[in-house]
């Protein structure tokens, strides 16, 4: 991480500091590490090549939801011990204006357990809802309006972490060319949301030994999976085991059903065997002048301020 992008007015940019993971944790996650998956996802997503890119729209601003924690994790592989469908997750980050890759952004995601707990916030259940789930998987398709009540207790502002895991939380630097890979396992699900990653992208900081500092956050967005993959995962352990009621894509009240745009991601995987592992990627295209953190980006009318 020589390389740094020095904040023109400092005195404009909120600061915010992240603290840099062990040099033996970081090292540890090559380029090899980030992009592994079994046999169904070998081969790379296609790049487009710069010549022949255009400009592509923002990608929607979302709610932040309430279980952000400022990364404190700088890492690619963000898997730590957590069971699942082995997930490849490439970025790619531009200037919507312009079509240039953003270099050296800090990207955060955070998401979710295959039974739908968020790190953190574990005493706080499955999606901020009770105990994870147990017992037989929920059958078939879910049915009739989408829920109202979300999941208990989740609140649609930010709450304070109630302890100290962080699995499934990570953020890493964007290259040259904008890219930026994570390595992680496929999300699961709780009661109000249909199955999510959160994302926010930070520029105009600068890289230090110690992480990222300084800059400010230009895009506050959440990736989605399309029903085809969410109902193959349910059939695998340990998302079979997980009973909440679940929100389809169509259903969700935060998705903006506008397709790629809104974060809806490209998949690849092996439709007789999810659980080889899917690679997943999107471009996203960004305004790297404005700020767009949780303060300015709800939830629609419609949805429920606690499932988030």
């Amino acid at each position: 991480m020589t390389d740094s992008q020095v904040p023109e007015n400092r005195g404009k940019l909120a600061r915010r500091t992240v603290l840099m993971a062990s040099g033996a944790a970081v090292t540890a996650v090559g380029v090899g590490g980030a992009l592994s998956v079994n046999a169904s996802a070998q081969e790379a997503a296609p790049r487009t090549p710069a010549s022949a890119e255009t400009c592509y729209t923002l990608t929607s601003e979302l709610v932040e939801g309430p279980y952000y924690i400022d990364a404190d994790k700088i890492r690619r592989d963000i898997t730590e011990d957590q069971e699942g469908i082995p997930l490849t997750l490439e970025l790619k980050v531009i200037d919507a204006d312009t079509c240039k890759p953003l270099r050296n952004a800090a990207v955060d995601i955070w998401h979710c357990s295959a039974t739908g707990v968020y790190s953190g916030y574990e005493s706080s259940g499955n999606g901020g809802g009770g105990p994870a789930p147990t017992g037989p998987p929920p059958s078939g398709t879910p049915t009739g309006e989408p829920p109202t009540g979300g999941p208990g207790g989740g609140g649609g502002g930010h709450q304070e972490p109630t302890d100290d895991d962080r699995f499934l939380r990570g953020t890493w630097h964007t290259d040259r060319h904008g890219h930026v890979t994570f390595k992680t396992v496929f999300p699961g699900w709780y009661q109000g949301r249909a199955v999510h990653i959160h994302t926010k992208v930070h520029v105009d900081g600068t890289w230090t030994d110690a992480g990222y500092e300084g800059g400010h956050t230009c895009h506050t967005g959440q990736f989605f999976f399309d029903e085809k993959s969410v109902l193959a995962s349910a059939e695998v352990a340990p998302y079979s085991t997980n009973t909440s009621t679940r929100t389809t894509l169509t259903e969700d009240t935060i998705y903006p059903q506008n397709g790629h745009t809104g974060g809806l991601l490209y998949l690849k995987y092996d439709k007789r065997n999810i659980a080889k592992g899917v690679r997943a990627h999107l471009t996203m295209g960004v305004a790297p002048d404005e700020t767009h953190d949780s303060s300015d980006t709800q939830p629609s009318p419609s949805a429920s301020p606690s499932a988030s």
